[in-house]
């Protein structure tokens, strides 16, 4: 069942990657008494994600936290080595929190999961963005075309933060 507007997120682990190395954050960590944007896509460096994705919300960053968002955060079925580099390539600095979900595990608690098998990819991450306000979901926008960063993009998270 896929999680909606009211419900609170599911208890799960991910990954970060520091300057130590990879280090787990909860999701109690990441939204417990905070304002938080989290947007998730399919995979790192993939045209879309790269290209229209990450950059609006690195562009729209400084805008959207000046709302009182605590935490931008980006969520994909990669490990937390490839969404640190993809973070360096991408240049988010303290902008995004590249967050690695490499087991799926809140992705499916959430619902959010796709078959990209047909692609050599597994099970990835639907292409969508939510505003998470002390753990609960207040907005939810998903992509109905993976190939597009419309409803789930910056743009459209500014007019609802």
């Amino acid at each position: 069942m896929t999680i909606q507007v009211g419900d609170t997120i599911p208890a799960a682990t991910l990954m970060h990657m520091t300057e130590a190395g990879p280090r787990p954050i909860t999701t109690d960590e990441l939204f417990t008494g905070k304002k938080v944007v989290l947007f998730a896509l399919p995979g790192a460096f993939t045209p879309t994600c790269s290209n229209k994705h990450v950059p609006g919300f690195v562009q729209h960053a400084d805008t959207i936290k000046a709302k009182g968002v605590d935490t931008i955060a980006c969520l994909s079925v990669n490990d937390a080595f490839v969404m640190g580099a993809w973070g360096k390539d991408q240049k988010v600095g303290d902008k995004v929190l590249m967050l690695a979900d490499g087991n799926a595990e809140l992705t499916k608690k959430l619902g959010l999961e796709m078959d990209g098998s047909g692609f050599g990819m597994g099970t990835r991450a639907k292409r969508f963005s939510m505003l998470v306000e002390n753990g609960v979901v207040k907005t939810l926008n998903i992509e109905t075309n993976p190939g597009v960063a419309e409803e789930s993009g910056a743009e459209k998270m500014l007019t609802q933060v």
